[in-house]
């Protein structure tokens, strides 16, 4: 079977690095053709060089980068200095890339590649803001039919929020753009906290990738040292979670996930639940469902995947 082509939209971010590391390390499953930045957890300049970091950490220099929206479509940007510290990815120390910026803008390069390429061969991977995908669709509406699929990582049901009591991050800071892409008809499948929170890298889980004892799995195990101390503090778990990787393990391995294809709208304009997802899990309005909302993940034999596949670069 030949490899899914994917577009990976990304805020990196420690677990966005590590997710843009599993498709790397995983050629035969994933076809990455290209790696689009935007603002979220860090300011747009910070996400775009996090990006050709870790793709030279993957020792794939050749992979094209490019900088999308540097603000959300309609608020003031949020940022998530607070967890990730002042460049995005604080933990390991890794050399400036070396790597160019491609000059095109993301949001072109999504249009150009969706329409470049076959009807339906192309999926979307956002692991932050939808804001690239969402102006992407407003530039070129053509362009919704011909998307296989849109898998990312965003919202909460049972979870709630990790911003505010309501919403989860990267749908929080551009629900406008959530909004869009939710209302899109694309084929969506959802990673949200609830499955997020159950991928915790336990002290043995990131004993392994030390392990591994290659520059990448040396690097894993610091961003995650770095990144734990946050979620431990605030939710008392046994470790951080790694978001990101779900979207990119579900290309993978898809039978790790279990969940329910159900109705999924973004709240835009209340401020007390802006951002939120309301999620439809227990099907209880008659409104068509948009999603394959995820509500449980297989760990172990996720971070075996992960282990196993950061060994290779």
């Amino acid at each position: 079977m030949a490899p899914r082509k994917i577009i990976i939209d990304t805020d990196p971010g420690q677990d966005d690095a590590v997710a843009i590391l599993l498709a790397l390390a995983s050629p035969d499953e994933i076809d990455v053709l290209g790696i689009t930045a935007v603002a979220g957890n860090v300011p747009l300049a910070l996400t775009a060089k996090n990006a050709r970091i870790v793709c030279e950490l993957a020792g794939k220099p050749e992979t094209l980068v490019f900088a999308g929206c540097d603000r959300p479509l309609g608020r003031d940007l949020v940022t998530a200095e607070h967890v990730h510290g002042k460049t995005g990815l604080n933990g390991p120390v890794l050399p400036d890339p070396t790597m160019p910026l491609q000059d095109q803008h993301g949001v072109d390069f999504i249009i150009d590649t969706v329409r470049a390429h076959d009807p339906g061969s192309v999926t979307l991977c956002p692991l932050g803001p939808l804001t690239n995908i969402a102006m992407a669709f407003e530039k070129a509406p053509d362009i919704m039919e011909r998307v296989q699929e849109i898998v990312l990582m965003g919202g909460a049901y049972f979870e709630v929020g990790n911003i505010t009591p309501a919403a989860e991050f990267n749908i929080y800071v551009d629900p406008q753009a959530a909004g869009i892409v939710f209302k899109s008809g694309v084929p969506i499948v959802v990673m949200p906290l609830d499955v997020t929170h159950k991928a915790l890298v336990t002290r043995p889980r990131n004993d392994a990738f030390r392990a591994i004892g290659n520059e990448v799995g040396t690097a894993v195990a610091e961003m995650t040292d770095f990144f734990e101390r946050f979620d431990k503090e605030k939710y008392g778990s046994e470790g951080a979670p790694l978001h990101d990787p779900c979207v990119t393990a579900y290309l993978i391995q898809p039978e790790l996930f279990t969940g329910r294809h159900i109705n999924v709208e973004i709240e835009t304009h209340s401020e007390l639940t802006m951002g939120m997802t309301v999620a439809d899990w227990w099907r209880v309005t008659d409104r068509p469902p948009n999603a394959m909302f995820m509500g449980d993940i297989d760990a172990d034999g996720f971070f075996a995947l992960l282990t196993e596949r950061l060994a290779r670069l």
